[in-house]
């Protein structure tokens, strides 16, 4: 029996931890923490959503679980090992060397969403370097005996997902052969980078935003990118540009505009200043089974995090995409 303790999020949100044991990447103990929103006097469904963060991320989100609720959708998020709530004192924040180790929190979350609706059918959804982790996972839940629609699984949401290194060509290629000759022996050293803040300053509501999270869980600046997590990452997408056969049908919600910048401007406001969108666009089909992809004009990265236009937008095509899945009797399970 699942043991649920209040969470930070106030009222209607609740908490569960598991103990990971001693993390194989040498960090100490490791556990991975499930939020549930739950609001009183609700009874378990048989539909339910889990949520996965991405990186300098955790769950915040209570805007997204209260729309999925409202849907008719119990809602979960799960913040992985290193992040989050899960991060301990001394831990490398997000530090993973293999992608695959995430299996064993997805699998848990997912059983114990499972157990706590007896049953049922799961929509997980997934944002930015989440993106990349739960499409792997999937692939892998699909050839075991049963595949996705026996784990119950039906269906995948991405929010800018991180499909492939950003920047010009050669860091996909030289650059990546240094990243794995560097990841390998010298996984905790730090890539340099140039410390911008502009994409947590348009979120935060203490810095120009509407957004009000731990700063010491997503600071503007975003955490430190290693080298030996880079080299799991990059290692990821190379497994998901050979193709994937996730086994359910996914929505893809990316930003129309990519905007780099070291300061702020207007265009801050109203484009991905993280990923390269039309690499998003690029490999969403290699998701396998059917795709469809919605480019939200005026969102963020973050598409859910946008102002409220786009948001709006977004969370509709959420909907519309809902209500798609149902038509065609996939939100219960396979027809």
């Amino acid at each position: 029996m699942t043991t649920w303790a209040p969470d930070l999020l106030g009222d209607g949100y609740e908490q569960t931890t598991l103990a990971l044991g001693e993390d194989p990447d040498g960090e100490g103990q490791i556990v991975a923490t499930l939020v549930r929103y739950q609001p009183s006097g609700s009874a378990p469904r048989r539909k339910a959503v889990l949520y996965v963060h991405g990186f300098t991320d955790y769950f915040f989100q209570k805007h997204v679980a209260e729309h999925f609720h409202d849907q008719g959708y119990d809602f979960f998020a799960l913040d992985l090992r290193k992040c989050g709530r899960s991060r301990r004192p001394d831990q490398t924040p997000h530090f993973v060397t293999d992608l695959a180790l995430y299996d064993r929190e997805l699998d848990w979350a997912l059983e114990t969403v499972r157990e706590q609706m007896q049953g049922g059918s799961v929509l997980l959804t997934a944002h930015s370097t989440g993106g990349l982790i739960v499409p792997l996972w999937l692939d892998r839940v699909n050839r075991r005996p049963g595949g996705t629609a026996g784990a119950g699984v039906v269906g995948l949401i991405l929010n800018s997902p991180w499909f492939d290194l950003q920047g010009p060509s050669y860091v996909r290629s030289v650059g990546t052969v240094a990243i794995r000759t560097i990841g390998r022996v010298k996984d905790k050293l730090e890539l340099k980078q140039p410390p911008i803040d502009v994409y947590g300053r348009t979120l935060h509501r203490d810095h120009g935003g509407e957004w009000d999270y731990d700063l010491e869980w997503k600071p503007l600046r975003g955490f430190g990118v290693t080298f030996g997590w880079l080299r799991a990452v990059r290692r990821g997408q190379a497994v998901l540009h050979r193709g994937l056969d996730i086994g359910v049908p996914s929505l893809v919600l990316r930003s129309k505009a990519t905007h780099y910048s070291m300061r702020y401007t207007d265009k801050s406001e109203a484009a991905d200043l993280v990923l390269d969108v039309r690499q998003i666009a690029r490999w969403a089909g290699c998701l396998g089974d059917r795709t469809t992809i919605v480019p939200i004009e005026g969102a963020r990265h973050d598409v859910f995090l946008s102002r409220e236009v786009p948001r709006k937008q977004a969370l509709d095509e959420v909907d519309l995409w809902l209500e798609w899945l149902a038509g065609h009797g996939l939100s219960e399970g396979r027809a």
